[in-house]
């Protein structure tokens, strides 16, 4: 299996990988590569994936699936190395990773995502083999940013029911581990199409009390206009909720929000910020932006560079704009290339100069760390990269005392 792009995918290449071994699918002669398709990046490196996968494995039978292969089936099905394409929805059923004879040109299973209306119980999944769980709460997406791809991908927002995703943090609890994270395509949007319309707020409160024992619960990526009053107060007052939250801005500049049928303001957006820190001032920020989105000037750019440092910004994923066929944004006036990679350049530097700089303040502070795999690094509350002076059992927590900072990681002891 090899999963590219988001937390999502990997969340449901765990669950595809689980299905088809109780189904006694695949075994050893095949591999599945869950692609993406969030920027032509993303596809360009998941056509590489594919085949260096071949070239690897030449005996092996490689079968597509993902968000990339969703949107344009054609062009994996044209690749020598694919046997088969399978959607998004289809993936979930196994007898679509079965071959059948060979012909000149390979299967292609595709349904009509935007058909899809209900929840189904393969949405909620677990990563295995990792210190976290991922909780798949919601899929697809009702918004149409200029863009964005995704929802073409994915289909229409559709949320999981709260006993589901109950029952299976507690079961990934009982299994031991300690941290969950819960996911989706937009996990602010859950739960409008399920009976009595629970928002994001209730379906963490209902978590956290039924399952008392689960010590830490992570999000992925917020759209900070959907964090209601009863959000707010979790992650602002909730222990075990994480102070690390990620949001999705894309762009300092009001004019380039609009261009991009975003639903939040420059200072919406600050303001958001400002008001968790004067609650929970150890709340660390992480965003998404684009850079050289079309029509793009330099104030425009200046505006979201400036963004870094007035929301306090120290996890970052900046993306180089490129267009995507079929997104309203492919068809406006677009920025020189060079220009777009410089602009990605200075608003990856300014995150990585604030980011040290926060690291720096953590020094000498005690910071809980998730063990990873290799027993002496993992992830604090915050989501600072720690590694230390002792070999932990992977999924423990481990009280680290900060002592320095090393290759943009945090490093220190263990506590007695």
């Amino acid at each position: 299996m090899i999963s590219m792009g988001c937390r999502l995918n990997i969340a449901e290449s765990e669950k595809l990988r689980q299905n088809l071994a109780a189904s006694n699918i695949g075994g050893d002669n095949l591999i599945i590569v869950n692609s993406c398709a969030v920027t032509n990046e993303a596809v360009r490196q998941t056509r590489q994936a594919i085949r260096r996968a071949k070239k690897d494995n030449p005996d092996k039978n490689i079968i597509v699936t993902g968000c990339a292969a969703q949107v344009d089936p054609a062009m994996f099905a044209a690749m020598p190395e694919t046997s088969a394409v399978v959607g998004n929805v289809d993936k979930y059923d196994p007898a679509n990773f079965k071959l059948g004879l060979h012909s000149n040109r390979p299967d292609i299973r595709v349904s009509d995502i935007m058909r899809i209306t209900e929840t189904a119980p393969h949405m909620v999944s677990a990563f295995a083999d990792r210190s976290r769980a991922f909780v798949e709460i919601q899929n697809g997406c009702d918004h149409r940013c200029t863009f964005c791809i995704i929802p073409f991908g994915r289909g229409n927002s559709r949320s999981v029911p709260a006993g589901m995703v109950v029952e299976q943090v507690q079961a990934l609890v009982d299994k031991g581990f300690q941290e969950v994270v819960l996911t989706g395509v937009d996990v602010t949007s859950y739960g409008p199409d399920l009976p009595g319309e629970p928002t994001l707020g209730m379906l963490i409160e209902r978590i956290l009390k039924h399952v008392p024992q689960l010590k830490r619960l992570r999000l992925s990526s917020l759209d900070g206009i959907e964090i209601d009053d009863r959000m707010f107060d979790l992650i602002t007052g909730e222990e075990r909720l994480m102070p690390h939250i990620h949001l999705s801005l894309q762009s300092g500049d009001n004019m380039i929000l609009k261009r991009m049928k975003r639903r939040h303001s420059r200072e919406q957006a600050i303001g958001l910020v400002q008001r968790l820190k004067s609650k929970r001032p150890e709340i660390a920020i992480g965003a998404d932006i684009i850079a050289g989105f079309p029509t793009e000037d330099d104030a425009m750019f200046a505006n979201s560079l400036s963004i870094i440092e007035q929301c306090d910004i120290v996890h970052g994923h900046i993306f180089s704009y490129s267009p995507k066929q079929g997104t309203p944004a492919a068809r406006m006036p677009q920025l020189d290339s060079n220009v777009i990679r410089q602009r990605a350049k200075i608003l990856r530097q300014a995150i990585a100069g604030r980011a040290h700089g926060w690291r720096q303040a953590l020094i000498g502070s005690r910071q809980n760390v998730l063990a990873e795999m290799s027993g002496d690094t993992g992830y604090a509350e915050n989501f600072a990269r720690v590694t230390f002076d002792a070999a932990a059992t992977r999924g423990n927590i481990v009280p680290v005392e900060i002592t320095g900072i090393q290759d943009k990681q945090l490093i220190g002891r263990v506590a007695a």
